[in-house]
């Protein structure tokens, strides 16, 4: 498989058919070592954080939280 001058590649039909990419799909590239793996969007794998989702104890307002990040008192 070439990349064109313009950073383009074609998926095979194989792999589009069998991951549901179709045109409009929006996909992302995830760099993991000395690869790329191409994933689509909303399929992501989980990452090293994934765990902290909706993890936090305190209930905060964004306007509390900003008056801390700025040492508003």
């Amino acid at each position: 498989m070439r990349v064109t001058s313009k950073g383009q590649v074609t998926i095979p039909q194989a792999i589009r058919e069998r991951l549901g990419i179709t045109a409009h799909s929006e996909v992302d590239f995830i760099e993991e070592g000395d690869k790329v793996v191409l994933v689509k969007r909303g399929d992501r794998r989980p990452t090293r954080f994934h765990h902290l989702v909706g993890s936090a104890s305190v209930r905060m307002t964004t306007d509390e939280i900003m008056q801390l990040t700025r040492g508003e008192e």
